[in-house]
């Protein structure tokens, strides 16, 4: 069993920042493609973004393009989200999620093996 636990959300203004941060226990982090995926009330769980194994492959929503970067850190075996240019859009609660021997591409979270518990983020306009 892989433990996620994600950290970092709050609240923030409409045109601010934040960054989240999934640091994971119980398995060989390296092993894993690791994704965010966000889920607003009422509505069904999006892709965020993801990352390969080693990190050199991304993958992005079309929803955050251009304002988040996903990125890793296997030595701390922790995964983070930054998060530029919030909108009243990105409120949700996030997750981090894990694919043994994913690619880094993958974006159907059916797909993933272990998920976090989730941490709420919230942007005020």
């Amino acid at each position: 069993q892989m433990q996620l636990v994600e950290s970092g959300g709050g609240l923030a203004q409409a045109g601010g920042s934040l960054r989240l941060s999934c640091v994971a226990s119980g398995r060989i982090f390296g092993a894993y493609a690791m994704a965010w995926f966000r889920q607003a009330p009422g509505k069904e769980r999006e892709f965020i973004a993801s990352i390969s194994r080693t990190g050199d492959t991304t993958s992005y929503g079309d929803s955050v393009k251009g304002r988040f970067t996903i990125s890793r850190d296997n030595a701390k075996n922790t995964v983070s989200l930054q998060m530029h240019s919030l909108k009243s859009g990105d409120t949700a609660v996030y997750y981090c999620a894990a694919d043994r021997l994913g690619s880094g591409r993958e974006t159907n979270a059916r797909a993933y093996d272990f998920w976090g518990q989730g941490t709420q983020v919230t942007v005020s306009s």
